[in-house]
């Protein structure tokens, strides 16, 4: 188990007794204030068959809560702010779910004595959650003031105003707990000669991550143009590691800042997307209950295209092929076979467009109601995708496009999905120059990512399967 491991299973195992307790001392309170009618003693009341209930089921309820709210997707160097806000919201949602599916036939006449029970339950809630996530993250701060823990970092550029940078940095270090590994020298940058530490080729930083397990890559503008700083922005992509800018007034990249913290110089995220973290925990629960449901659903429709196919031509009802995906991971992507059994010749990627005549007459239909892509609700179940996300490709077609614009990396910081803008925008590309022109969408899409967006893309979606624009 690794450290982030360890930290995020404190907060949950904190959260869960800490639950436990506010809840057994809400009924104690609720019990002494006179809010509980017809229980002769208080441990007629804590024994009986609804309290005992309630102390198994809503603390589990709860914890879904935290979940959702994506407080354990970032263990580490937690926001104060942040960390005091999510849990009051927690604690607010969880009082209004407790109050209507367990007190609601407890309330009193009086509104203001429910009032009372609804604030009395928020407040005991938040006080003991907070308490004891509050004791988590200071126990954790201390280790980073202490220097027993540090994220290890590496600066690229080592000019003046990365060293100046670093020199901030170390001010601030038993804050941010950063343990700067060494620089990386950028084209045509005059390197400082009282740097100690190791100082890297840009080539060399893909194998120096994966020695040092680096946990952030810091970008430093220099004087290069515009043009040459976005260069190097783009070769770093592929690391697959947080990617970092200091901002100034020439940055490009300026209108993305988002402040990570208050002790520091403020950094741009340019590798993250927009969602929020409780975001990302919604989209992955509404991905697997739908994906759920829809596989029940379409058995009907399963069974019948897979007749048709059989009848249409031989070979397998079902293609599997590899694919690229989140943070880099190939997995087989599943889909109804809409074209002729080795379709591609000597095993070289081929593809398709509208009058491709290795598609089956089947397949022409499969394809233009989207039905081919129904297999795939199996793969965003599994984890391997989600049902709004850039299309995934094959690692032939991803180097391809890579080579004419390194900022397709980016796409595998989310999930990829069965549907997305690019498809709904642009639709099926038939060779590398639409695969870039589509891939403008989906780059337009990781920036601003939300739930709302994602339901206007499957909205768009139902309306070509309905329609039969697929094609």
């Amino acid at each position: 188990m690794t450290g982030e491991q360890r930290q995020r299973l404190k907060y949950i195992i904190g959260d869960f007794l800490s639950s436990n307790v506010a809840w057994f001392l809400f009924n104690l309170v609720r019990y002494h204030l006179g809010f509980v009618k017809g229980h002769l003693s208080l441990s007629s009341f804590l024994t009986s068959h609804n309290v005992i209930l309630g102390q198994i089921v809503f603390p589990l309820f709860m914890m879904l809560v935290y979940y959702l709210s994506g407080y354990y997707n970032i263990p580490y160097r937690k926001s104060r702010l942040q960390e005091f806000l999510i849990t009051i919201l927690s604690a607010v949602c969880n009082s209004f779910m407790i109050v209507t599916f367990a007190l609601l036939n407890d309330m009193a006449e009086s509104q203001v004595e429910n009032i009372e029970v609804i604030f009395m339950l928020i407040g005991v809630l938040f006080v003991v959650v907070y308490t004891v996530r509050l004791l988590i993250t200071n126990a954790c701060t201390a280790r980073i003031r202490s220097g027993k823990l540090q994220f290890n970092a590496l600066i690229v550029g080592s000019g003046a105003s990365g060293f100046a940078f670093y020199q901030r940095l170390n001010k601030t270090i038993n804050t941010l707990g950063y343990n700067v590994v060494g620089f990386v020298d950028l084209p045509g940058e005059n390197r400082v000669k009282d740097i100690v530490l190791p100082v890297f080729r840009l080539d060399e930083v893909g194998s120096v991550c994966a020695e040092n397990d680096i946990k952030e890559v810091i970008v430093v503008p220099t004087k290069l143009s515009t043009e040459h700083m976005l260069a190097v922005i783009d070769r770093l992509y592929a690391l697959n590691v947080p990617l970092k800018m200091t901002p100034d007034k020439n940055n490009a990249f300026m209108s993305r800042a988002r402040f990570s913290n208050l002790y520091g110089d403020p950094l741009v995220d340019v590798s993250g997307n927009s969602m929020s973290e409780g975001g990302k925990n919604i989209k992955r629960l509404f991905d697997i209950i739908v994906s759920a449901v829809m596989m029940v659903l379409l058995i009907p429709v399963y069974l019948v295209v897979s007749i048709l196919i059989k009848l249409d031509s031989k070979g397998p009802v079902i293609f599997s092929q590899e694919r690229v995906g989140y943070h880099n991971k190939k997995f087989n992507i599943y889909k109804f076979r809409s074209m002729v059994v080795d379709a591609e010749k000597d095993n070289r990627p081929q593809l398709s467009s509208e009058d491709d005549p290795r598609i089956t007459k089947v397949g022409h239909l499969l394809r233009k109601y989207r039905i081919d892509e129904l297999p795939q609700f199996w793969n965003v179940l599994k984890g391997d995708m989600s049902l709004v996300g850039p299309r995934p490709e094959r690692q032939y077609y991803i180097d391809q496009i890579v080579a004419r614009k390194p900022a397709y990396l980016l796409v595998h910081q989310v999930r990829p999905g069965i549907t997305s803008m690019g498809q709904v925008k642009f639709g099926y590309a038939k060779d590398v120059d639409e695969m870039l022109e589509r891939l403008d969408y989906d780059l337009l899409y990781i920036e601003n990512m939300s739930l709302l967006n994602d339901v206007k893309i499957l909205a768009y979606t139902i309306k070509i399967v309905v329609t039969g624009k697929g094609v």
